[in-house]
């Protein structure tokens, strides 16, 4: 999971080098953490959180055949 938003989210922001994923296992949650350039926040949301739904489904959908809650979170750089 974490290699496939990897390659979606660096095929839309303007500093693919800046973003990093981090994948956090529980016992039933795994948490799908992305770091993004400060610039490149409006890209990976999108107009009224298109985008950062459109990942958060795909997210759900492979939780589901693994029997797994998934949770996307979007950070800055910076933080």
């Amino acid at each position: 999971m974490k290699d496939l938003i990897e390659a979606i989210v660096k095929a839309i922001v303007d500093h693919p080098d800046d973003v990093r994923v981090n994948e956090v296992s529980g016992e039933m949650t795994t948490i799908i953490e992305l770091r993004v350039a400060p610039s490149d926040m409006g890209k990976v949301i999108g107009r009224q959180g298109r985008t950062a739904k459109a990942i958060r489904t795909i997210l759900n959908a492979a939780g589901m055949r693994s029997n797994r809650r998934m949770e996307f979170e979007i950070v800055n750089v910076n933080e």
